[in-house]
């Protein structure tokens, strides 16, 4: 059986609003609330990107941010970026498809032979990890198997946030804190598709730290399973 326990150290870390939102409203890109982000959170941000072997985000964060995933800000090596997309339909103008740094994308054996091939045409590696969906927990091994990924840093919307912390993946948050209210009943939140049904069932959270970086509080947390 495969042991589970065998997977980078993971941080989540994500800019958020004073009402827990990633974005302005649904399916707006978070760069638009990153720009009001202080300059020194911004070098603390790609500090922590080069300070990890790997960067990890959803495949539909990709195709509304768009973002290239390196670090730019500061001296260092920009990280592994490893994109989740169990159908293969990242664009292909994606800019994580770029030679800027090594891409890993992550897909499932149901994913179209002429997607996979398109995607390895652009010179990323393509590993299947899961028969349906990206098995995450089969993807973390792998990562650690074939690419010696030791610490991996997570910058993803809700949906995989969500998922990593369901399947107990996710060691530490790091939220930098934005003083802005932006409301929306569907408006994105740091965790989607979360249901539990009593409080036994919370993720608890031990908090680690706190300090201001620029104008912007930052929180850090332990994460603690039921």
């Amino acid at each position: 059986m495969p042991d589970d326990r065998i997977r980078p150290h993971v941080l989540m870390m994500s800019e958020i609003t004073a009402d827990g939102k990633l974005t302005l409203k649904r399916g707006a890109s978070s760069k638009r609330l990153m720009k009001y982000m202080a300059p020194e959170t911004e070098v603390l941000l790609h500090e922590t990107r080069a300070r990890c072997d790997a960067i990890m985000v959803g495949s539909n964060t990709i195709r509304i941010d768009n973002s290239h995933l390196t670090v730019r800000f500061v001296e260092g090596k920009s990280p592994l970026r490893v994109i989740p997309s169990s159908d293969a339909t990242l664009p292909p103008d994606a800019n994580v498809l770029d030679p800027e740094a090594p891409t890993v994308v992550a897909v499932s054996e149901r994913a179209p032979a002429d997607r996979v091939a398109l995607l390895r045409a652009t010179g990323v590696d393509v590993v299947v990890a899961g028969a349906d969906r990206v098995d995450l927990p089969l993807l973390m091994r792998l990562l650690v198997k074939d690419y010696g990924v030791s610490s991996l840093m997570v910058e993803g919307g809700p949906t995989l946030n969500w998922h990593m912390l369901h399947h107990r993946l996710v060691d530490e948050i790091r939220l930098i804190h934005l003083p802005f209210i932006v409301g929306g009943e569907d408006t994105p939140s740091l965790v989607g598709g979360m249901r539990i049904d009593s409080e036994e069932e919370m993720i608890r959270l031990s908090l680690k730290a706190h300090y201001l970086c620029g104008t912007n509080l930052v929180t850090e947390y332990d994460v603690l399973y039921p």
